[in-house]
């Protein structure tokens, strides 16, 4: 409960659990590109990693400023939920373009749930408005692999 009381009341302890989960999911983006052998995969893959080292980046610039005023995050985006349906928790050696991003869809929709959870978990706390715009600003990302993972998978033909 110390730990949660810290995250919920200071910015720098947000934003080390913040960069926390971020290291944690590029390092899933890391693993998948290692593993995936498919060319077409892996560029997917890449491009997803590509932006979580944008986002972290911009994390640690708030961590240095100390504040996330100064920080480009953006305004919650709606999301298809494909993650329920399509989502993919692991990857093989075999995996083709469309299992990379399913798996993208759910390691960025981890990162949404986790924001939501810890926004929700520091109710009325001074870091729940900073957990709320983080989980917004990852719905950006979310939408755009949905966006993509609809034209290129769910067309009607």
């Amino acid at each position: 409960m110390i730990n949660q009381a810290k995250v919920c009341f200071t910015l720098e302890a947000a934003l080390e659990k913040a960069l926390e989960v971020e290291n944690g999911l590029f390092s899933d983006f890391l693993g998948a590109i290692q593993t995936v052998e498919s060319e077409a995969a892996k560029a997917i893959l890449k491009d997803a990693a590509y932006r979580k080292l944008a986002q972290k980046n911009q994390l640690e610039k708030a961590l240095i400023e100390g504040t996330i005023d100064g920080v480009a995050l953006h305004a919650s985006v709606p999301t298809m939920q494909l993650d329920t349906r399509y989502g993919k928790r692991e990857l093989h050696t075999d995996a083709d373009a469309r299992e990379a991003l399913a798996y993208a869809i759910h390691v960025v929709n981890y990162g949404v749930d986790f924001y939501q959870d810890m926004g929700k978990a520091c109710s009325g706390a001074p870091m729940s408005k900073v957990f709320q715009r983080l989980s917004s600003d990852q719905t950006v990302l979310l939408q755009e692999l949905e966006d993509s993972y609809d034209e290129h998978f769910l067309t009607e033909n």
